[in-house]
């Protein structure tokens, strides 16, 4: 079980990525504990961002912070390992590709870590229903992953009801978690809607203040 309280989790892939401890400090310094961390490989999403190493090296500066990471990879069974060693808080991995996915889930709870799934914006919601006992996040993917600062797809918005009409069913705790094309402007769609945990990256660098104000998280 998580806690509920509405949570914003900038994702350093808006970042300078020639100084990513100081997008982490920026995130730290406007009193956010979330950091997401997105992991691609290039394979499951045509283009590539860090590794477990850069994940330690942040970890070691920001200690007190909570490491939301998304492995955006084809075989996210053979690293969950690694980046829970890294420092990883939260795993969440995607439902599209074809590996052993039950057992990657268990591996992630085993190694002591939370547990998030994930679906694309063209997977059908319906795919994830029997995995929401066994996960502490579902993402919303509201862009197809792979490049920061697209535009919001609002079919995500019948996804996010959909889980949380699910959640109250079945009397569960998951998160819903939405990323991709998230702004000020529409920010207050998917929390109304049922999402707690919200990811920006670009909108978060270049208009943070706007994005929590709308959130509720400041004045």
């Amino acid at each position: 079980m998580v806690e509920n309280s509405v949570q914003l989790a900038p994702s350093i892939l808006g970042a300078d990525h020639s100084n990513l401890a100081e997008g982490v400090l920026r995130i730290k310094q406007a009193g956010l504990s979330w950091v997401h961390l997105d992991i691609m490989d290039g394979h499951f999403v045509p283009n590539l961002s860090f590794g477990a190493g850069v994940v330690k090296a942040l970890r070691g500066k920001f200690p007190g912070m909570f490491f939301d990471t998304h492995l955006m990879l084809d075989n996210p069974h053979l690293y969950i390992d690694m980046f829970r060693k890294a420092g990883a808080d939260l795993i969440t991995v995607h439902i599209e590709p074809d590996y052993p996915l039950d057992g990657t889930l268990e591996e992630i709870r085993v190694l002591g870590a939370q547990v998030g799934v994930s679906l694309n914006p063209k997977t059908p919601v319906a795919e994830l229903y029997g995995l929401l006992g066994r996960v502490d996040l579902v993402l919303v993917m509201s862009v197809q992953p792979g490049f920061g600062g697209q535009s919001f797809d609002a079919s995500a918005l019948d996804k996010i009801s959909t889980l949380a009409k699910w959640r109250d069913e079945l009397g569960l705790g998951y998160r819903i978690e939405v990323d991709g094309g998230i702004t000020a402007a529409n920010v207050r769609e998917c929390l109304d809607r049922g999402a707690d945990t919200i990811v920006a990256g670009t909108e978060f660098y270049k208009n943070g203040a706007a994005l929590m104000r709308a959130m509720g998280l400041s004045d």
